[in-house]
């Protein structure tokens, strides 16, 4: 195996996402390198690795063992010890017994069924955001869009007053950047808020809200959440919930509108975007990689020895691209049949809010085709920019002549 490959998180390789995943997959299965100049890391980049590893029970999710390796990690760089309650315990950073009575404890108020009530919900914010915009100059549809309509969405959800929209949002996306000292300060703001909001919803237990933060508190009461629990399944809910279908909506723009008449065929025939979702999830995922993971013993991956109490990425962006399971991987086909792709992940961390993201970008992009069919990028899409982090794969802004705006159809 080659040593560490600095240039993979360099300011280049974010905004050239799609080319230096293309370059990755043939060099090797497994590739180590370092992230902020700090975390020694071990990326499994294959499709049929990145699946199997995501369901072995060697490489872990557990909070304390992550957390005790980073923190070495963070000692031997000379930074200050101390990480972002994104590890935190929740459902995501666990394994076993522990996963598995989070997981049923929100999964029973994530179910298809509660996620398609809100569809009328949905269509109502996207219709306001798209009521609200210019036609007679360029709009940002990541500010204007792709952000407000999950941000409100997963708002709504967990109860978070509108007032205090704009203040989680800025926060949250520091906490999914590779600059450690940033996530930390965003992430002491956040448990701070949080910590106001639970202490609210806890002291009105007589009084349900109908929100998903209350239903958590009351849901537990025959075997509780702990605090840090609570706070930690509240950080996961709402930085997954938002940031990622974000990520969706804007890359599926930017990708659309490349070639124009990928977003007038959807234009003339709404039928085909759930499909057109599916791929730009394969194409361009959203997630680049799933969250941290360590090794709790040694183990092989494409004759790639990964020793004990190692960190692991598996990087969905590559196995989605990977021309062993893809034909024609590198091509971007609304046609396409992307059933298995690994943009919500696999195994026991699959995704609980993957119908949800689904559900907000179906309704989005038939939105946004429908009101504006002759859109087009108002820059050249080689001067977009990319969030500059390991986890999160979504563009900074992405400008759009949105051209005549059509009456909205019955």
């Amino acid at each position: 195996m080659a040593g560490p490959i600095p240039v993979l998180f360099s300011d280049e390789h974010y905004d050239r996402v799609i080319e230096v995943t293309d370059a990755l997959l043939p060099l090797a299965p497994v590739r180590r390198c370092r992230i902020a100049g700090i975390f020694d890391i071990y990326l499994i980049v294959q499709y049929d690795h990145v699946r199997a590893a995501l369901r072995d029970p060697r490489i872990s999710k557990d909070a304390a063992g992550l957390n005790a390796i980073l923190n070495q990690q963070l000692t031997d760089a000379g930074h200050p010890v101390g990480l972002s309650q994104m590890f935190a315990p929740n459902m995501l950073n666990s394994d076993g017994s522990i996963h598995t009575r989070l997981r049923r404890l929100v999964s029973s108020l994530f179910t298809h069924q509660q996620t398609e009530q809100l569809r009328p919900r949905i269509h109502q914010h996207a219709a306001r955001l798209v009521d609200s915009m210019s036609t007679c100059r360029p709009v940002d549809l990541m500010s204007k869009f792709a952000l407000p309509l999950p941000l409100t969405v997963i708002c709504e959800l967990l109860g978070i007053p509108q007032h205090d929209h704009d203040f989680v949002h800025a926060h949250t996306t520091a906490l999914v950047q590779d600059d450690p000292a940033h996530a930390k300060s965003a992430s002491d703001a956040m448990t701070d808020y949080f910590n106001g909001l639970i202490a609210a919803k806890q002291h009105s237990r007589r009084r349900p809200t109908g929100d998903l933060l209350s239903a958590l508190i009351h849901t537990g009461d025959s075997q509780p959440l702990s605090h840090d629990e609570l706070l930690g399944t509240l950080f996961l809910l709402f930085v997954a919930g938002h940031e990622t279908t974000a990520g969706l909506i804007g890359n599926g723009i930017r990708w659309l509108l490349s070639d124009p008449t990928r977003w007038r065929s959807l234009a003339t025939n709404p039928a085909g975007v759930p499909n057109a979702v599916e791929e730009v999830l394969r194409w361009d995922s959203p997630v680049r990689s799933a969250t941290h993971r360590w090794t709790v013993e040694p183990v092989v991956y494409g004759g790639v020895s990964i020793p004990a109490g190692s960190v692991v990425l598996c990087f969905l962006h590559t196995a989605n691209r990977d021309p062993a399971r893809f034909d024609r991987a590198s091509e971007l086909d609304l046609q396409r049949d992307a059933t298995g792709h690994v943009a919500f992940g696999h195994g026991p961390h699959y995704c609980l809010g993957a119908h949800l993201a689904r559900l907000v970008a179906h309704v989005g992009f038939t939105e946004l085709t429908q009101r504006f069919p002759a859109a087009r990028l108002a820059i050249p899409e080689q001067q977009l920019r990319r969030q500059r982090s390991v986890i999160v794969n979504g563009h900074i802004e992405v400008p759009v002549l949105l051209g005549p705006r059509h009456q909205r159809t019955a």
